[in-house]
């Protein structure tokens, strides 16, 4: 850092040094004039020398942005003639500007990048792909200045190589003009004779054209699916989707508030995975067992024992009273008061504008698929002949388990599998990482393990099933380690919870041309359209990202760009996403953590609070946990945060609010948190950073300061 600043105030010395001098003089269309034939005798008395001294200057000028490029261009043709004119401008403006590039990327580029790092994500993502064509452009949109060129460029991620060759290439055509008009510098009376409004836009076009015509297939291929298809001439409603979970239901009702005529089309339930199948019952499940594990802990709120007495089939009675609770937020009679028109049925697409249920076809201007997923079942050879359950039958179960066999170490695996054991299960997770909770912190995953484990919770890490077998009425598994060794392990139920597979099939998708990604969700652009441009897609079946929080935002994208995008669109922010996992202890995160950070290249520093430091996690009996806190060295900026423990879930936002809206630790730790709360440890968590960064120097003035005041 401190080479970085000499570097300026060298260049700022340099830049100061020339106008102080008045070396600006030497640059003026003017003076180029008066000494032309001055010029041309030094010229022929010594032709190599001021070749090489034309090219040094042209290279410092240009280096270190000193205006004047033209009259030193127009030189060139004045006094070298056309050939070697263009020949020296045109190499010594692209070395020139090469430095620049460089002098720019080598000061500036961490700081803009660390700095606005979140803004610039797209332009760098279009850098890299659409780089020298943008370079191109601007280098013949002659009225752009090119010392910004250089600075803007530099801080960007475009490779030195394609910087020289597309500068040598788009800045020759105004060297050949200018360098022409130097050839006749009598008849140039100001530089702007030379560039008439009419070759600036002449030039501006030709920049212009290989952007233009690399998108006109873009746009042809994705409205040509439209030519195939007959428009109707009316459309029954603005809005049609299809989907009633939580993307779906979003999407309805903004439609339905801001007076669109809409139709809602579900084929099964109202409110999709998240209330029939996932998140309602699966924690109200961890709510049963965690009651039941917390009165296994008396002692230490002063009880000697408590007990309860249960049965399973009542806990998963419960679960079902409390989807029968919720549903009225989700449901029919409530969208229709909304003003959603809802239907049921299974809905497939068979124009752009068209989607059949049984005998009936409907139109609307746009459609939105928020189809939702569903949970992935491997094939393992066996698997028909035991009865298996995913995250969507597995409450189905009225009778307990007494050894359930759960695949899969992610979130839903370790939460369903912690529940059921505390509910007397004999629970083995198998999972072929090396770890649980893969994509979390490493202390984070090891701390549930430890717990899991605690709780007599058998974890078969590095391994797979193999197979299922069925021997004397009892069902078998044999799991296979990475070793290539083989164990059979008996169960009486297996539940999978290996990711979610999106619901594409028999909607006619691929027969009018929406494409989907490898993992096999809907592909959208950055303003959650289709490739067919009158479908949006979002939620579970579009991701990224799998979670009901984040279908509700996507579906806020989905709507507003389906019926205002002839007017506005609104690119889709895929920043600041909060996950939780309802295990005990809660892992909450946001951002980065150091394993993720550190893979994409981040150099951070850790801030770290340990809950057993916080008064209300005493009082609670809750110590275990943690928050941390990745920022760049030096720097408040919040980068990532994960939280472990009690309320995990509950002190996240906070955080998530102060990335969203750029709030360092510092604005934290001056907020005022009520005492004693748990939301205290997100301010603790401010003031380990505070702490590890307080001015030592200041201090030390302090410190003299009050010993002279004592005398």
């Amino acid at each position: 850092m401190r080479s970085k600043w000499l570097l300026v105030v060298l260049l700022v010395v340099a830049l100061t040094t020339f106008y102080a001098l008045g070396f600006e003089q030497y640059f003026d269309l003017g003076f180029l004039k008066e000494q032309h034939a001055d010029f041309i005798a030094y010229y022929e008395a010594n032709p190599w020398q001021t070749c090489a001294w034309f090219f040094l200057i042209y290279i410092l000028s240009t280096a270190i942005s000193i205006p004047g490029a033209s009259v030193l261009t127009l030189a060139g043709g004045a006094v070298f003639g056309f050939v070697w004119g263009v020949l020296l401008v045109s190499f010594a403006s692209t070395i020139g500007a090469s430095l620049a590039f460089l002098l720019s990327r080598y000061v500036l580029k961490d700081i803009v990048q660390e700095k606005f790092s979140e803004k610039l994500v797209d332009i760098n993502a279009g850098i890299e792909k659409e780089g020298a064509f943008y370079l191109f452009t601007l280098r013949l949109i002659v009225i752009f200045p090119f010392w910004l060129i250089n600075l803007l460029m530099g801080i960007t991620a475009i490779k030195l190589r394609t910087y020289f060759w597309v500068s040598q290439l788009g800045m020759f055509p105004a060297t050949l003009l200018f360098v022409n008009a130097g050839t006749q510098l009598a008849k140039v009376e100001q530089v702007s004779d030379i560039l008439s409004p009419a070759i600036a836009v002449s030039f501006a076009l030709l920049g212009l054209f290989p952007l233009i015509a690399k998108s006109i297939p873009a746009v042809i291929r994705r409205y040509k699916v439209l030519t195939a298809y007959q428009k109707p001439n009316r459309f029954d409603y603005n809005l049609i989707v299809i989907g009633g979970g939580s993307a779906g239901l979003v999407s309805s009702y903004i439609a339905a508030a801001v007076k669109a005529k809409v139709l809602l089309i579900e084929k099964d339930k109202m409110g999709g995975d998240c209330l029939n199948t996932g998140c309602v019952p699966s924690k109200s499940l961890i709510k049963s067992s965690r009651f039941l594990a917390n009165l296994t802990q008396s002692k230490r709120y002063g009880v000697k024992s408590a007990t309860a007495e249960f049965e399973f089939g009542e806990v998963m009675q419960r679960v079902s009273s409390v989807i029968k609770q919720i549903e009225p937020h989700d449901s029919v009679a409530r969208y229709t008061e909304l003003g959603v028109e809802c239907i049921e049925g299974a809905a497939r697409v068979i124009s752009p504008w068209e989607v059949v249920v049984g005998d009936k076809t409907f139109s609307a201007q746009r459609i939105i698929l928020a189809t939702g997923a569903t949970p992935r079942v491997p094939n393992i050879q066996g698997l028909d002949q035991v009865t298996f359950y995913t995250s969507d039958t597995i409450w189905s179960l009225r009778e307990r388990p007494e050894r359930l066999l759960v695949v899969g170490g992610g979130p839903i695996g370790c939460e369903l599998g912690q529940s059921f054991s505390r509910l007397g299960c004999q629970v083995v997770i198998v999972d072929i990482a090396e770890r649980l909770m893969l994509p979390e912190d490493d202390e984070a995953a090891g701390l549930l393990m430890s717990q899991l484990e605690g709780e007599g919770v058998e974890l078969m890490l590095q391994c797979s099933v193999a197979s299922f077998s069925v021997e004397n009425d009892q069902t078998f598994a044999t799991i296979k380690t990475q070793h290539g060794k083989s164990k059979k392990l008996a169960f009486d139920a297996v539940v999978f919870s290996i990711g979610r597979q999106p619901n594409t099939a028999g909607m006619g998708l691929e027969e009018l041309g929406v494409q989907t990604t490898r993992s096999g969700t809907i592909e959208v652009d950055k303003y959650m359209r289709t490739r067919v441009p009158t479908i949006y897609a979002c939620g579970d079946v579009a991701g990224p990202y799998q979670f009901t929080h984040t279908a509700a935002h996507y579906a806020w994208y989905s709507a507003v760009n389906s019926l205002f995008g002839d007017l506005w669109r609104f690119k889709a922010d895929h920043r600041v996403i909060p996950r939780v996992t309802f295990t005990e202890p809660e892992i909450a995160s946001v951002g980065h953590n150091e394993q993720s950070a550190k893979a994409a290249g981040l150099v951070t520093e850790t801030t770290l609070f340990k809950m057993n430091e916080l008064d209300r996690a005493i009082i609670d009996g809750k110590t275990d946990g943690f928050i941390k806190v990745l920022t760049p060295p030096g720097k408040d900026r919040i980068i990532g945060v994960t939280i472990v423990g009690e309320h995990a879930g509950e002190l996240l936002p906070e955080f998530v609010l102060a990335m969203k809206y750029k709030l360092g630790l510092n604005k934290l730790l001056g907020t005022i948190h009520a005492y004693p709360t748990w939301a205290e440890a997100n301010k603790y968590a401010a003031g380990v950073w505070k702490k590890n960064h307080k001015p030592a120097l200041l201090l030390r003035l302090l410190q003299r300061y009050h010993q002279a005041k004592r005398g």
